[in-house]
């Protein structure tokens, strides 16, 4: 059983994310990068757990290691849950998250806070040296706000509004955002899974 976990992401924030998060299981964890490992996987489920597991599967068959791999996105209520999996493609996947934000708040613009909720959703996939895989889910509930706010986040933050907080996600401390945050809740969820298998 490898004794490293290999997180298939190339994302900087989210590798920085997750090693606060599992920080204490005192095993090592690398990006797909890190290990080596480059493949193009092409993310066809219709669900963020299907697209989580296709990932974790595509490069479990690379290596001997435990593979993570989350697939995350914003739902927003008012747009039947749009840009949902597509949240990373959402107005095209090389533009900038300042102009898919601001796209949002257009098509948002006159509508008031009750109908602007909006979750962000992160489905997280292990799968296991003997083959086993295991996923679980994370939310965290808030609005759209009205404008751009915060430097903290990455993504959609700067516009995901948590009214009990008075802020976004984008402007709170990251040991408050991964406590509250979406991938938070789901990493949360998994490290036991992960702990029994390494047990």
């Amino acid at each position: 059983m490898g004794n490293r976990i290999v997180f298939a992401t190339g994302n900087k924030d989210k590798m920085k994310e997750i090693r606060m998060i599992l920080a204490d299981l005192g095993v090592e964890i690398v990006s797909m990068k890190e290990a080596g490992i480059d493949i193009d996987i092409v993310e066809d489920g219709s669900t963020f757990e299907e697209n989580a597991t296709i990932k974790a599967k595509a490069i479990a068959r690379l290596t001997d290691d435990i593979v993570l791999a989350d697939d995350s996105g914003l739902e927003i209520d008012y747009l039947n849950k749009e840009p949902g999996i597509y949240s990373a493609r959402y107005e095209g996947t090389d533009t900038p998250y300042s102009i898919k934000n601001n796209k949002i708040l257009e098509r948002l613009k006159g509508v008031p806070d009750e109908r602007r909720t909006a979750r962000f959703v992160c489905a997280i996939a292990a799968v296991f040296p003997d083959g086993t895989a295991e996923t679980v889910r994370g939310t965290i509930e808030g609005i759209i706000g009205h404008e751009s706010a915060g430097e903290n986040g990455f993504g959609y933050d700067p516009i995901f509004y948590l009214p009990e907080y008075g802020c976004t996600t984008g402007q709170l401390e990251p040991d408050k955002k991964n406590e509250l945050s979406h991938r938070g809740v789901a990493l949360r969820a998994i490290r036991p899974i992960i702990e029994r298998k390494l047990g």
